[in-house]
C-alpha cells in the first residue's frame, strides 16, 4: 500500500510541475518548412493555389487515401473549402478553407478540427523566385493552444514539422518530375 501511496505523489507531483510550466509557455506557435523547387514561381503557385491537388503531396491528406471527401465553391479561390472525414487514428475529421489567394505569391488557409479535438489553426504557402526558373516555397503551420493545452507548444515544431518538411518534400518531388 505505500508503494501505491508514493506512486499517486510521484505522479502528482509531475503533473503539478507541468502545469506550472505550462503557465508559462506562450499560447501560440509556429512551423516553418522551405524548400527549393526547380520550377517557375508562376507555375509552382498555379498547382499550389488549388487546394484539392494537396492530395497528391500533403502527408495529412495522404494518410488516409478512403477518407470521406467533399468540396464546395470553386478550387483555388477564396472560399473554397475541403471537407474530411476519417476514422484513421491522427486523420480524424475537418475542414481546410482558403481565406486569401495573393496571386501569385501566397494562399492562407483556415484549417477547423472537429474530430478527435475542436481546434482552428491557420497555414499559408508562399512562393518566391530565388534565380532563373527556381522558386522557394515556404509552407507555415500556426496556431493557438489554451491552457493548459499549450504545453503541446513546446513539442509543436517536433510533432509537426516532421510532417510538413514531408509535404514540401513531396511537392518538390512531383512538380519536378
Amino acid at each position: 500500500m505505500k508503494i501505491f501511496v508514493n506512486i499517486l505523489i510521484g505522479i502528482a507531483v509531475i503533473v503539478a510541475i507541468l502545469a506550472v510550466i505550462a503557465l508559462f509557455v506562450k499560447k501560440d506557435y509556429s512551423v516553418t518548412r522551405e524548400i527549393t523547387i526547380n520550377k517557375p514561381k508562376q507555375e509552382v503557385f498555379e498547382f499550389v493555389k488549388m487546394l484539392k491537388n494537396q492530395k497528391q503531396y500533403n502527408k495529412w491528406w495522404m494518410m488516409d487515401p478512403s477518407s470521406r471527401m467533399d468540396f464546395k465553391g470553386v478550387d483555388g479561390t477564396v472560399g473554397f473549402t475541403a471537407y474530411w472525414d476519417s476514422d484513421a487514428k491522427g486523420v480524424g475529421k475537418g475542414e481546410q478553407e482558403i481565406k486569401t489567394v495573393t496571386e501569385g505569391q501566397r494562399v492562407d488557409y483556415e484549417i477547423r478540427f472537429i474530430k478527435p479535438f475542436e481546434n482552428i489553426a491557420g497555414s499559408y504557402i508562399t512562393m518566391d523566385s530565388v534565380g532563373s526558373g527556381q522558386t522557394k516555397v515556404t509552407w507555415v503551420f500556426n496556431g493557438t493552444n489554451k491552457y493548459p493545452m499549450k504545453l503541446m507548444n513546446l513539442f509543436m515544431d517536433k510533432l509537426l514539422g516532421g510532417d510538413l518538411q514531408i509535404s514540401v518534400t513531396n511537392l518538390k518531388n512531383l512538380l519536378e518530375k
